[in-house]
């Protein structure tokens, strides 16, 4: 890293709510945020908005005629980034850049649409501008009127980390001294389930408490499950004084496919990514990690051997927010940043409840934040307490 970039706001809207004391008041509950919905005459387990958070998208869709049109993805992005540049108090100043990606984009629109094209033979008007995956970033800055570039893209699962990758980039480069970063995601719809469900790995609903056993390494079937929500943090170039953390350090690396879906057996996207992000940080100095951990037996696992390979006697606490909220695909990266903030400003870890974790220190002053994507993209963050 060439200077230190400042985290100045964080805003979510997922199913731990939508107010920074709502969520981690959720985060210190050992309950799942887990409904069962049907799709396809299966009972399936899904994390949905919270109660506020689906009042604020209902209240937001009244404010605008236009914004009737729009996919929730859209929506979860907008929310959550007007309450980031409110919390950062950039005020009136919008000469910032914005990149919000998502890995799945308008699902719902795309299928409502596709569905339509089916039965009818013809497209309705809006289907194609409400359905690219640039209008998400497109839609953010023209409400707030932003005047800096808006960038979209999907990278998978690492999506949002990769934004804050581009954002670090553009503020590095001189280019930029603000941007918004995040990612959004509305995948809860019977098609992109029922894709999760063909590949083998969406959690049974014959499972215990936590359908998502994230961590628990002894165990026989897969158990991800899916969750929705958006997350955005406003980056600012330099040390600022009202920084909730600084990034320390990026790392990003990619695999050699052997499947679709592969990752080597001992991560070594993760190892790679994770040692980039570390660079001149001595391992014993790093005090958590926010763990991709989706639930499936391969990929934790898998991450879980590239940790000790580069941590070897020096294994942080290891903590993920899956089994709780759910894998929010493109937007996951971005709500464990904040779940990592969260716990640099309490100085507390929020464990798995139904794994051992143990703490080597009494404070926690760095954390790191690793996400992967389908074939091997992966991006770690390291995270320093201002």
């Amino acid at each position: 890293m060439q200077q230190k970039i400042s985290i100045t706001a964080i805003s979510s809207i997922s199913p731990l709510g939508i107010s920074t004391e709502e969520i981690w008041k959720k985060y210190k509950e050992e309950s799942p945020c887990i409904s069962f919905r049907s799709f396809t005459n299966e009972k399936t387990p899904v994390a949905e908005l919270s109660v506020a958070g689906k009042s604020a998208i209902s209240k937001l869709k009244r404010e605008n005629q236009h914004y009737n049109s729009l996919d929730d993805s859209v929506l979860f992005g907008v929310y959550a980034a007007r309450q980031a540049v409110k919390n950062a108090k950039w005020g009136n100043d919008r000469d910032f850049g914005i990149n919000i990606g998502s890995s799945r984009g308008a699902t719902e629109l795309f299928e409502k649409y596709h569905k339509e094209f089916l039965s009818t033979g013809k497209s309705s008007t809006l289907s194609s501008p409400t359905t690219t995956l640039g209008n998400i970033s497109s839609w953010i800055a023209h409400d707030l009127q932003a005047k800096g570039p808006e960038i979209s893209h999907s990278i998978t699962c690492s999506t949002a980390l990769h934004a804050v990758l581009n954002g670090v980039a553009w503020l590095q480069s001189g280019m930029a001294d603000k941007f918004l970063v995040g990612g959004s995601e509305a995948p809860l719809t019977p098609f992109t389930i029922a894709q999760m469900k063909a590949l083998k790995i969406y959690a049974s609903d014959t499972v215990s408490f936590y359908p998502c056993q994230a961590m628990n390494l002894d165990k026989s079937i897969n158990s991800m499950f899916l969750g929705e929500g958006a997350a955005v943090a406003c980056l600012e170039k330099g040390s600022k004084k009202n920084a909730l953390a600084f990034i320390q350090g990026i790392g990003y690396a990619t695999e050699p496919l052997k499947h679709n879906i592969s990752i080597s057996t001992d991560a070594d996207c993760f190892q790679k990514s994770m040692k980039m992000a570390l660079k001149n940080t001595p391992v014993h100095e790093v005090d958590a990690i926010v763990m991709h951990a989706p639930g499936t037996i391969k990929g934790d696992l898998s991450e879980y051997n590239a940790i000790k390979v580069v941590f070897g006697n020096h294994l942080p606490a290891l903590t993920t927010n899956k089994w709780k909220i759910g894998h929010t695909f493109g937007a996951s990266g971005i709500l464990s940043i904040e779940l990592a903030v969260l716990m640099l400003k309490h100085n507390e870890l929020i464990p798995i409840p139904f794994v051992e974790t143990k703490m080597k220190s009494k404070k926690i002053n760095k954390v790191m934040v690793n996400a992967v994507g389908f074939g091997g993209n992966a991006v770690s963050v390291l995270l320093e307490r201002p």
